[in-house]
């Protein structure tokens, strides 16, 4: 026997041996080591796949909230300008009611200042012509007001007053 020779018995146990190693790592080494090295793979390719999945959802995520973001900037320029244009709008009947107000108060004061004048002119009239009586009653060294002639000399005093006052030009 020689090393070109071998003997039966060891071959044939040998090859017995080979192939119960060769089944038993192919029956039960083999997909253990599938499984670890699908487990790996899915842990590897899987999580950037995950992580793939999870960028594209976080965009999608983002764009809408861009979207939202920019819609409710876009509401709050409208509710804005409608604020403005509410106040502007405010301020100006405000504006035109104190303008009314004013129109009022000045008209209002106007016949009240015609009002007063006259009282004071009729007022002023009587004491004017109290103290003219007065004065001329004096100078002359007797009471005028009691004669008649008096009254009438003053009415017809102050109609030529007021015929000059219409006709003169205001300053």
């Amino acid at each position: 026997m020689g090393p070109l020779t071998p003997n039966t018995a060891e071959l044939v146990l040998g090859l017995i041996l080979f192939f119960a190693v060769f089944g038993l790592l192919g029956a039960v080494v083999l997909p253990r080591i599938e499984r670890t090295l699908a487990e790996r793979h899915d842990a590897t390719e899987g999580r950037l796949e995950r992580a793939e999945d999870a960028r594209s959802e976080a965009l999608r995520i983002y764009h809408e909230y861009q979207a939202e973001l920019a819609g409710a900037r876009h509401e709050a320029a409208r509710i804005r300008q409608r604020a403005a244009e509410e106040g502007a709008a405010l301020v100006a009947a405000v504006r035109a009611e104190g303008q009314r107000q004013r129109e009022e108060l000045v008209a209002a004061a106007a016949v009240q200042l015609a009002a007063d004048r006259v009282v004071a002119e009729a007022a002023l009239r009587e004491d004017v012509v109290a103290l003219a009586t007065e004065l001329a009653g004096r100078v002359v060294g007797e009471p005028l007001a009691a004669q008649p002639r008096t009254r009438a000399a003053v009415d017809a005093f102050f109609a030529e007053l007021a015929v000059r006052e219409a006709g003169a030009p205001n300053a």
